[in-house]
């Protein structure tokens, strides 16, 4: 597997760069390409259409090559792979009906390849994380071959530049906000490795949901979700007029650490607030009877927490990698501002390969001591290196 990145502020921009690096012969099979709501999406498929090249993409909040951030851009990584050891599948998700839609992956996973890996991106701003990763877990988990065990998989979810209203994955002739979009790898002929870590610090005594719905909110000890939150950490969300579901940006940096029965921990970041109800609407599931804690910004150790824990799924010291993909929370961008760079230049290093990523709405895959889950405020690595 040989991969290289490029960059763009415009589709010419990607254009001359593609045609740049192919000029010596690289014949890449594959593009994962991570690009703004800004740019012109059917454009940017189009020349890689021509070309003959796969397509993994998603909008973002933010993209980045190696260590080099953007904002409104096109960053993408471009990897000569043989089309045997991969597929792209893109499922449209129901929101009602997100789990079943989710399990139709994890059975099209397993079929494909004996032993898959999942590299995952949905689209959409009210999509429940926590329903992807359980549907894809309960497909891969009917017996379709003899795989066993959980799935190795990892992702993010799209972003919109912060604008809240349409985030997008695309294919080849295919895109759409509310939907899924997964590259299959085979693992036999690809080592697929990853983990999503977080740093971010809880606070205070621990305590109960004692209402909720999915991933709405209604009561934290008794009391309205929102009231609570506003109480503990001092957080102000915007009244006026405001009547219904208004967009609470200031979730970004304090979030809720729901506790995990194994000891593990999983973030959920409060997206949205309800004026009328009081209560608080999270990018993932928080089941009623959760014990959860309030969570604010880490500090700047965080980094260090992420950086070791990338360099602990490596074999052994000089293990390389081909490609690096990165999902990284946009809370992670906004709370680090500059600093963020470091963590993307180190993460880099401990594997010296080519990188891609961007910052996400939230986060697909294992940390270092749990299961699969949705995560927000994380950073998720994939490495990936052809056997």
């Amino acid at each position: 597997m040989k991969a290289k990145t490029i960059k763009g502020e415009s589709t010419k921009n990607i254009q001359s760069a593609l045609d740049q690096i192919m000029a010596d012969g690289f014949r890449p099979s594959l593009a994962i390409v991570f690009m703004s709501v800004k740019q012109d999406i059917e454009a940017v498929s189009g020349i890689l259409d021509e070309k003959k090249i796969q397509i993994f993409g998603a909008t973002t909040a933010g993209e980045f090559i190696d260590g080099e951030i953007e904002e409104g851009s096109i960053a993408m990584m471009l990897i000569d792979l043989n089309p045997a050891y991969f597929k792209l599948e893109f499922i449209e998700i129901d929101q009602e009906n997100t789990v079943e839609d989710a399990r139709e992956l994890g059975v099209l996973g397993k079929s494909t390849f004996q032993n898959p890996a999942l590299i995952i991106a949905t689209g959409g701003i009210y999509i429940d994380g926590d329903h992807i990763m359980h549907g894809i877990t309960k497909g891969f988990g009917e017996p379709v071959s003899p795989v066993k065990g959980e799935a190795t998989l990892f992702g993010g979810m799209a972003g919109d530049d912060l604008i809240a209203e349409k985030p997008i994955v695309f294919t080849n002739g295919k895109s759409k906000d509310n939907a899924l979009l997964a590259l299959i790898i085979d693992e036999d002929k690809v080592d697929v490795r990853g983990i999503a870590s977080c740093g971010w610090n809880a606070i205070g005594t621990t305590k109960t949901v004692t209402k909720s719905k999915g991933n709405i909110v209604y009561t934290i000890d008794d009391k309205p979700a929102l009231d609570m939150l506003m109480k503990y950490l001092g957080v102000e969300v915007k009244q006026e007029d405001e009547k219904g579901i208004v967009a609470f940006l200031n979730s970004w940096y304090y979030p809720l650490q729901l506790e995990r029965d194994n000891g593990d921990t999983v973030i959920r970041a409060t997206r949205f607030a309800n004026n009328d109800d009081r209560s608080l609407i999270c990018t993932g599931s928080v089941p009623q009877g959760s014990k959860i804690k309030f969570a604010f910004p880490p500090d700047f150790d965080a980094i260090e927490t992420v950086v070791s824990e990338c360099a602990g799924i490596k074999d052994d010291a000089e293990q390389q990698a081909d490609a690096l993909i990165m999902f990284s929370c946009v809370s992670r961008h906004l709370s680090f501002g500059e600093l963020i760079k470091e963590e993307i230049e180190q993460v880099q290093h401990i594997w010296d390969a080519p990188m891609a990523g961007f910052f996400t709405y939230g986060e697909y895959g294992k940390s270092k001591i749990g299961n699969n889950e949705f995560h927000n405020n994380a950073c998720c690595v994939v490495a990936l290196k052809e056997k």
